[in-house]
């Protein structure tokens, strides 16, 4: 059951999203009457953002088709719990990086034209942390595109949140594999963004741990794309991810979630996929636009990785970035992460998989 206190979480993580990407959705896989409610919640938000979606379109629907957008942004990938989000936060922190941040990603179908209103709006209803990871955020902390994707497309890694019973097969059908309309809605989303945050900006960061088995369609859509590349110890990112799944599927799955132990099996199987999916295409990044991070390093020396990451992609602008990172990395340091605990059979799973 999704309680009053979860509704403004559950919009932020879900809600805002097309009818007709939720009717596209319900027919790949059954809705479980106990998620009913949650059901109700994406479709009576949709419904309200569409006729604002269907100005956006008119005003700025060829824009959003056709417009400029740039070829170098700053992709960053890994897997997800790997310290993709706190870096995303830091590169964000820049002045001149234009990124999706929550108050564009909630509706990016009608962002444009709701610009004044989304912003104070979620900054009066979002609660005071992420309701993943206790991680605090707001209306204008960045977000994972995928997030917002979501909103206008089933094609996406979001898909197996909705539906966590069949989370393998939307997987492997849109994270290891993506349709024409996933292309076309990313191309459209990226568009989107630049023109919802990009004015005044000098680049584009992108997050999306999905992307780390995307790097061929990416070069191919961003040629000069510069990728930065998380990785963390595998047991470390699978069991907090494990959790964060079962989260998430409280929060707006469509279906009851599988069991823990279930989701250990599934998530160390995804893992492998993505990994291999990425090494047999790392070799088409050209020399200069992929640099690798270490969680650790990201971890203990922020500011140096950061330093590391603008020099090795010549990102730009490092001397007047410096400090608004380095305020950034100061805001967080009170932050500490809560304990993954998974249940024990899963936990003695999940040490036997990758032992």
């Amino acid at each position: 059951m999704l309680h009053f206190s979860n509704l403004s979480d559950a919009l932020v993580a879900g809600g805002c999203i097309r009818p007709i990407t939720l009717a596209k959705g319900l027919k790949l896989g059954s809705l479980s009457s106990k998620r009913v409610p949650v059901a109700l919640l994406l479709t009576v938000s949709g419904l309200v953002v569409e006729p604002f979606a269907w100005l956006q379109s008119l005003c700025f629907g060829r824009t959003s088709q056709t417009g400029p957008y740039p070829d170098d942004p700053v992709v960053v990938i890994g897997h997800w719990r790997s310290g993709t989000t706190y870096l995303h936060q830091l590169l964000a922190a820049n002045p001149g990086a234009a990124t999706a941040r929550n108050h564009f990603t909630i509706a990016p179908q009608a962002a444009l034209v709701l610009k004044p209103l989304l912003k104070p709006l979620l900054q009066r209803l979002m609660t005071q942390h992420r309701p993943i990871d206790a991680v605090p955020w707001g209306a204008e902390d960045p977000q994972e595109d995928e997030v917002g994707l979501a909103r206008l497309t089933m094609d996406t890694n979001m898909a197996g949140i909705a539906f966590p019973q069949n989370y393998p097969r939307h997987f492997r059908r849109c994270v290891l594999n993506s349709t024409p309309e996933f292309e076309q809605t990313l191309l459209q989303f990226t568009r989107l963004t630049w023109l919802h945050e990009g004015a005044g900006k000098t680049h584009l960061v992108i997050k999306n741990s999905a992307h780390t088995a995307r790097v061929a369609l990416l070069l191919r859509l961003f040629p000069r794309a510069r990728f930065v590349y998380l990785h963390r110890r595998p047991i470390d990112s699978i069991r907090s991810l494990v959790q964060v799944k079962q989260r998430l599927a409280q929060l707006v799955g469509l279906q009851e979630p599988p069991s823990s132990l279930r989701q250990v099996e599934e998530t160390v199987a995804a893992h492998d996929q993505l990994q291999e999916a990425f090494a047999r295409s790392r070799h088409l990044i050209p020399k200069g636009q992929l640099v690798e991070i270490a969680y650790d390093d990201l971890v203990q020396s922020p500011l140096n990785t950061l330093q590391r990451i603008y020099c090795a992609l010549e990102i730009g602008g490092w001397d007047s970035a410096r400090d608004a990172i380095a305020a950034r990395i100061a805001r967080g340091r009170a932050y500490q992460a809560e304990p993954v605990v998974l249940e024990p059979e899963a936990e003695q799973r999940l040490q036997a998989l990758l032992s």
